[in-house]
Formats: structure tokens, C-alpha cells, sequence
């Protein structure tokens, strides 16, 4: 049997999210702060009721006080299950009382009831300045998107936005990208 054929985007694909990675590891608390602040301005000048936020892995912008201060302002916080690969995420209540439960690849996840939400913020660890994003390699976002057609805004560092990202034909640009140095509408026709 053959091995699988790796095709010239996914190996620019791995190689971007190895530097950006590295990249991450030099921010301070105080960017992820103003992310944070910038997001929550944003998510509650939306009408969205029902966010799905992130429960972080090491490494990655840590959601919790976000999560604490959307629920504080009375909008419903989800959080996403991981699936088996090839399926869109499902999305729990949460609450600052939910237990926590290991989930698939280190993730962690409520252990609320399923839900949809209205609205959904999507990590990343590159962007460009059409709306599209690189994730960490399973395509989980770009489903959950094209199966919830709801909006979604996409959030991460400044220092992460490239000229273009490399794009395969599944991948669903966002509208709405926040930095620490703030909002950043795209205009691309395609975005959610």
C-alpha cells in the first residue's frame, strides 16, 4: 500500500504553524489582556446570545476570564467537544460552576448540555488580511462554520497576520478578526 501523497500546501501549512508557534511563545500576559478586551467589546456589540468561546490548551490565548465576562453580562457561554475527526464540534453549556471534563487531544469541555450557538470565536494561528486563517490541522472550525452558517470571529495576535495564507478549497474566511491592537474587518465576499 502506497503511503499518502502530502501535498505542496500542507507542507507550507506545517511549516507556518511551527513558526507561528514559536512566535506565540514570546507574547506577554498583558497583549493576551487587551485581546481579551477588545473581543469582549466586540462579542457584546453583537446580538448573539449563545457564544462558543475556547477552553485554551497550553499555548494558545487563554479564553477563562473572557468566558466569565460574557456569562457575567448574561449571554450563554458554549464550550466545543472535540469529535472524531471529520465531523463538525459540538458545543456545551458552561457555567463558572460546570465541571470540566478531559476531552480528545488534551482538550477539555463542560459537561453541560449540548447546544448552538449564535455566534462563534474561532483561534488561529495565522491570518491574512482576506479573512482566512490557519488552525491546527484537523479542519474542525471550517466545518463547524459551514454547518452552523453563524457568524464567527476569529482572534489571535497581530504579529500572526501574514500576506496569505495558503488555502485549500474547504476553508471559510471570517469577516471579523480581533488582535490586541484591535478589530479588523475583512472584506472578502465569502466570509462568515
Amino acid at each position: 500500500m502506497a503511503a499518502p501523497q502530502i501535498s505542496e500546501i500542507d507542507v507550507l501549512k506545517k511549516n507556518l504553524r511551527r513558526k507561528m508557534a514559536e512566535y506565540r511563545q514570546g507574547l506577554s500576559s498583558e497583549d493576551e489582556e487587551r485581546l481579551r478586551g477588545f473581543l469582549l467589546k466586540e462579542i457584546l456589540a453583537q446580538p448573539a446570545q449563545k457564544i462558543a468561546a475556547v477552553w485554551p490548551l497550553a499555548e494558545e490565548v487563554d479564553l477563562r476570564p473572557l468566558c466569565h465576562d460574557v456569562w457575567k453580562a448574561g449571554r450563554q457561554v458554549l464550550l466545543p467537544e472535540t469529535t472524531p475527526k471529520g465531523s463538525p464540534l459540538i458545543f456545551r453549556r458552561w457555567t463558572p460552576a460546570s465541571p470540566m471534563i478531559v476531552g480528545r487531544f488534551g482538550t477539555s469541555h463542560p459537561e453541560g448540555d449540548v447546544d448552538v450557538p449564535d455566534l462563534v470565536l474561532v483561534p488561529f494561528l495565522a491570518f491574512d488580511r482576506f479573512g482566512y486563517r490557519l488552525g491546527y490541522g484537523g479542519g474542525y472550525y471550517d466545518r463547524t462554520l459551514a454547518a452552523l452558517n453563524v457568524p464567527a470571529i476569529g482572534f489571535g495576535f497581530a504579529g500572526q497576520q501574514i500576506n496569505a495564507v495558503p488555502r485549500g478549497p474547504y476553508d471559510i474566511p471570517l469577516k471579523t478578526i480581533v488582535t490586541e491592537c484591535g478589530v479588523i474587518r475583512t472584506d472578502n465576499p465569502k466570509s462568515l
